[in-house]
């Protein structure tokens, strides 16, 4: 029960961010809802899909579209009203793919993938939504940026795995994931690190 709130906190989380992507772009509230619905499930969608997992999550339990609702319209309204709270959203972004990072690595592993696949699950989970809401935007997705975003799920899901091969208990291992993505995140937020860019000489 506290995972699946958790993962309801997530995508509470990703449907804000995308609501206001959607506002950014000057959507009408259709557009609006449909960017805070891609950002919130998109990743999942398409880890279900790859792993031809059926029904897909949101399919087979309406809790994350009445979510997506819910938070699509406490966002539109607090953003009527009062300015939009920045650093707690980037916060709360970070909390959201560190859940949604882990989680994903989990379902992989538990449809037998290998190391390498269940990592890429894992990141696409926590970050396929954001980059499907930055494509419909018209910007480059976050991950493709200098921005420390797939890279701290990354970290995590490593974590994960190794605590797992040492046979530390799932809980255990998950709860050491989640916490590494999430401090590495939110260290690249407040210490503003970044990757290295690769460009040509002039």
């Amino acid at each position: 029960m506290l995972l699946y709130t958790l993962d309801l906190f997530g995508v509470a989380v990703f449907a804000a961010s995308g609501a206001l992507a959607g506002v950014a772009a000057q959507l009408d509230l259709l557009g609006v809802l449909v960017l805070a619905s891609i950002t919130a499930v998109g990743g999942g969608t398409i880890r279900d899909l790859l792993l031809s997992r059926h029904p897909i999550f949101w399919i087979n339990d309406s809790g994350p579209i009445y979510t997506i609702v819910a938070a699509t319209t406490v966002t539109l309204v607090w953003v009527h009203f009062l300015p939009i709270p920045r650093d707690a959203l980037l916060i709360a972004d970070a909390l959201g793919l560190a859940l949604f990072a882990i989680s994903g690595a989990q379902v992989a592993e538990k449809a037998g993938c290998r190391a390498l696949v269940i990592v890429l699950m894992g990141t696409l989970t926590g970050a396929g939504g954001g980059v499907l809401r930055d494509l419909l935007s018209a910007k480059v997705p976050l991950i493709l940026r200098q921005d420390i975003y797939a890279t701290a799920a990354i970290a995590g899901i490593a974590v994960y795995l190794l605590l797992r091969a040492a046979k530390a208990p799932t809980a255990g291992a998950f709860a050491a994931g989640v916490v590494t993505v999430a401090i590495t995140r939110l260290a690249a937020i407040a210490f503003e690190l970044k990757l290295p860019v690769f460009s040509l000489p002039q």
